[in-house]
Parts: C-alpha cells; sequence; structure tokens
C-alpha cells in the first residue's frame, strides 16, 4: 500500500512495500500548498493523492472531467484466484431466486476457515458492490457451522464476480444535489425464524452514498407489515446520521 512519508516542507515521496522493503517512486514538491486550490494545481501533489486513492482499501479510483468512477476489479481477480475459480463459469446473479438457505443439519460439513475467509473477503467487496450486498450477508449467517450447501451459494457470488469485476460506482460531477432514499423488504425470508430482511439505500443526486441490509428484529404478519417495517427503519436511520451530522 501506499504511504505519504518525509517532511513536508522538504519534499515528500512515496513508498510501496516490495517484498520486505520499500522502494521510493514519486517526488512531489518542495513546497507545502497553503490551500487544497494550490494542491491542484501542483500535478506532483495530484499524482501522489491519486496513488493513496488508487491503493487505499484496494479500490480503484479513476476521476475524470465527467466525474469519479470507482470500482475493486483487481481485487476480484485476487479472491477468484485465491479460491481457485478463476476459470470458472459466469452466473448472470449472485444468488438464484430459488434459493432458500437455511442451517442445513442434515448437510455435510466444510472447513470453517476457508469458508469464513471467503466470506470476509466478500464482505470487504460490499464496499463499492451494493449489487452482492444481499447474498453475501446470507451466506455469512451460516459462518459458525458451514456445509456444502453454503459454500456452494458462496460459490455462486464468487461466479457472478467474475462475469462483472468491472462493475463499479459511478459519481458524476454534475449532479443535481437532493437527497433520495428507496427500501424493501422480503416476506419472511429467513427459514429459521420466519423475520423478513429489509434494504435501503440513499443516492446525493444521482449519486449512491450509502446502502444497507438487516434481518428485521421482529416477525411482520404480512408483506405490506414487513415494507412498513422497512421504511420505518430507513428514515430512523437518516434522522439518526443527520443528528450526528449536527
Amino acid at each position: 500500500m501506499e504511504n505519504i512519508i518525509g517532511q513536508i516542507k522538504e519534499g515528500v515521496s512515496t513508498r510501496s512495500s516490495t517484498s520486505n522493503f520499500y522502494r521510493h517512486t514519486t517526488f512531489v514538491s518542495q513546497i507545502e500548498p497553503k490551500s487544497i486550490d494550490e494542491a491542484l494545481k501542483d500535478e506532483k501533489w495530484v499524482e501522489a493523492m491519486h496513488e493513496e486513492l488508487n491503493r487505499f482499501a484496494r479500490n480503484e479510483v479513476k476521476q475524470t472531467k465527467d466525474g469519479i468512477f470507482l470500482c475493486q476489479s483487481k481485487y476480484c481477480k485476487e479472491i477468484l484466484k485465491k479460491f481457485e475459480m478463476e476459470s470458472c463459469k459466469e452466473a448472470n446473479t449472485p444468488m438464484p431466486s430459488s434459493c432458500y438457505m437455511d442451517v442445513d443439519s442434515a448437510g455435510k460439513s466444510v472447513d470453517q476457515t476457508k469458508y469464513r475467509g471467503l466470506i470476509g473477503s466478500l464482505l470487504y467487496l460490499t464496499t463499492s458492490r451494493p449489487d452482492i450486498m444481499f447474498a453475501v450477508c446470507l451466506c455469512a449467517r451460516y459462518q459458525a457451522n458451514p456445509k456444502e450447501s453454503h459454500f456452494k451459494a458462496a460459490k455462486i457470488i464468487l461466479k457472478y464476480i467474475k462475469g462483472t469485476s468491472t462493475v463499479g460506482l459511478w459519481y458524476p460531477s454534475h449532479s443535481p444535489v437532493h437527497l433520495i432514499g428507496y427500501s424493501d423488504s422480503d416476506f419472511s425470508g429467513c427459514k429459521l425464524d420466519r423475520k423478513s430482511t429489509s434494504g435501503t439505500c440513499h443516492l446525493l443526486g444521482s449519486s449512491l452514498i450509502s446502502w444497507h441490509r438487516k434481518k428485521q428484529t421482529c416477525v411482520a404478519l404480512s408483506t405490506v407489515e414487513a415494507e412498513y417495517i422497512a421504511v420505518v427503519h430507513r428514515f430512523y436511520g437518516l434522522n439518526n446520521n443527520l443528528q450526528t451530522l449536527d
């Protein structure tokens, strides 16, 4: 991971780890910028900031005059290689609509460490991939005693990633500044306790800024009630965020 090091007034360089040593790569500037505008006019500072963003949290950030594109395509390839799924067939969705997961007590157990490692890698990927959020979190519920059926479902997510590794988040530079929120819910989606799962997302103009999914704390008696609970949770969460900002 790239790190800015050195004394600002004496010039700053970046370093990248190669095996067990650090290699200096880029000299930035002899003079510390007094403002953001001044820093943006210095090509070396802009280059250094891009290097930091490209390495931060394994995200790839591409900035143009039209906006910013955020993805994790390199990390997707790392996951596929780690779990030996590089040559797998692609899937159209992260989880089939006919998939209903449960404890599967009669199923064959799998390596718990490997399964948890896969779920952890996929959870990290959700920082830029809200489209796999539901499927990943559903598989994460069975980390205590994973079965073959759970591992098979997680592998389908990898097959979906194989065909969508270049998918990411787009933040246009000329987007209207107004907050929009959406919520949705299934009905009794969990076969264990019959609780529904809520999903929410918020957009600032046309830019997705937050997304969330969580199993509801109570059992809904109808699809309408499940939707109402999802809406209430969304507005309560939004109000709490606004109070925190204040």
